[in-house]
């Protein structure tokens, strides 16, 4: 039915449209080439795919949006589905999300929708409330520049401070980031409507933004992580155009609240295709710009495998139903260059444990800078890696408690990320291993190994007890010696 699709797609781009003798290229950059006085938006050749040559459908479509869509119609309003769920539709998958764009404005949408709520400040939207989900309801957009200064607003780098401009159907498609996002689908007939060539680079599999890219990036910073990201995502290669201002204006995401940056890292390393992000976003540039500390470790093997397995890991773990978390991931990001600001410390003579408590503080604080890190994230992170420690420290009862603390198992992994990675020597992680799938005389008995096996010399000091050096003779003896606290 795809293929159905793109043959109907080449046979409309051979008709001539408007008697002129070509249909015009809706891409970027084409036409007159003199900078006018006003922005324009890119000229647009509308395509209407009839359900005929389309494979898909409304089954396919979440039930709340299509009663969003339906009540807006009643209501006399346009309604679509646009963006990544048309998008993701025609790929053959399955959307998580649907959003609606329509005539309506949020106000006017907002009577529609019982419980519905207006939000955001740069361009404000409608969440409308179905059931248990939430539908993302916009007003059709039209050029900032046709605004008045309360609805649209630039900084000093061209970044859109305030967007609430409205407009038609077709200027709210050039007013979309990529192509490949600007797919309109309407239960009324069960078409798609296409103003910028968006089903021909899905034939192609580009990313390719919509009008001048290094103005629109500017607009928005966070547009070329959303390049990178959907790239990695559907496997599609970065239209040169669209690839070409990025290491240039990689600067600019310093410019965008670390709060914010924080939710687009979890879009980019934490949806199954982390590794591939990673490697786009080396390639182009902009990795400096989210993890600096990070990015000057990656000349150190070491530093560079943690960080791949790290994110190969998170990738396998989401493919894989199983949990994920942020701290675990900003631990191995971060932890290259608290170990090496670590060792710095240490050889300024810094005991060990206090080295590491100001190498995790001030590298925490740099990254604080570009990103943020909840506490609920922060806090773990930490544990993990001053556990990290703790765990070569097995004497006594020392294995049994950390294994019964809540980032155990954290730390556990984290240990075996550091041996893969090959940062320290292996043995360690799989005593653990062992040490976990033993029965009680079994792990007892490794700690007895273990602490025959300690250096000569590692015998904790401990803190002496005020009944004097006799006051415990007689008693059970420590269960071998363990390794300083350090």
């Amino acid at each position: 039915m795809f293929n159905s699709l793109i043959s109907s797609i080449k046979r409309w781009h051979s008709k001539p449209k408007d008697g002129k003798g070509s249909n015009a290229d809706s891409r970027p950059g084409k036409g007159r080439q003199s900078t006018p006085k006003k922005p324009r938006a890119p000229k647009t050749s509308r395509v209407i795919v009839p359900r005929s040559d389309h494979c898909l459908s409304r089954r396919d479509v979440s039930r709340a949006a299509l009663t969003v869509m339906k009540r807006l119609q009643e209501a006399g309003f346009e309604a679509y589905i646009v963006g990544g769920g048309v998008r993701d539709l025609l790929l053959g998958g399955h959307p998580k999300d649907f959003d609606v764009a329509t005539d309506a404005t949020p106000e006017q949408a907002k009577q529609l929708f019982r419980g519905a709520r207006i939000v955001g400040r740069r361009f404000r939207i409608l969440h409308a409330r179905i059931g248990r989900e939430v539908i993302e309801v916009t007003t059709f957009r039209g050029h900032h520049s046709d605004g008045e200064a309360h609805e649209a607003q630039q900084s000093e780098h061209g970044m859109l401070l305030r967007d609430n401009v409205y407009g038609d159907l077709e200027s709210d498609a050039v007013r979309r980031d990529f192509t490949v996002n600007a797919l309109y689908y309407t239960i009324n007939g069960f078409e798609i409507h296409d103003y910028t060539g968006g089903i021909r680079d899905i034939e192609q599999r580009l990313i390719r933004m919509i009008g001048d890219p290094a103005t629109r990036y500017k607009e928005d910073p966070v547009r070329m992580l959303r390049a990178v990201r959907f790239a990695a995502k559907l496997d599609f290669d970065i239209e040169p155009a669209t690839a070409a201002p990025l290491a240039e204006l990689a600067p600019l995401l310093r410019n965008i609240a670390p709060a914010r940056l924080f939710d687009e890292i979890l879009k980019l390393l934490m949806s199954g295709d982390g590794e591939r992000t990673f490697e786009l976003l080396c390639e182009h540039g902009l990795w400096p710009h989210l993890f600096p500390d990070n990015a000057l470790q990656l000349d150190t093997p070491e530093a560079l495998a943690l960080t791949r397995q790290a994110l190969r890991n998170t990738d396998d773990r989401i493919r894989n139903d199983q949990r994920v978390t942020p701290a675990f991931l900003y631990a191995a990001l971060l932890w290259p260059a608290v170990n090496s600001e670590q060792k710095f410390l240490i050889e300024k003579g810094i005991p060990p444990v206090p080295a590491l408590a100001q190498a995790a503080q001030k590298i925490t604080s740099n990254q604080l800078v570009h990103t943020a890190i909840p506490k609920r994230f922060s806090l773990p992170m930490r544990e993990i890696w001053d556990m990290q420690s703790r765990l070569s420290r097995r004497g006594g009862e020392r294995a049994f408690r950390l294994m019964e603390m809540p980032r155990f198992r954290a730390a556990y992994d984290f240990l075996l990320l550091r041996e893969d990675s090959g940062e320290i020597p292996a043995g360690l992680g799989q005593w653990w291993t062992d040490f976990q799938a033993a029965d009680e005389e079994q792990r007892q008995q490794m700690v007895r190994d273990a602490a025959r096996s300690a250096p000569r010399g590692s015998k904790s000091r401990g803190r002496r007890s005020r009944g004097g050096r006799n006051r415990n003779r007689g008693k059970r003896p420590d269960n071998g010696a363990e390794h300083p606290s350090n």
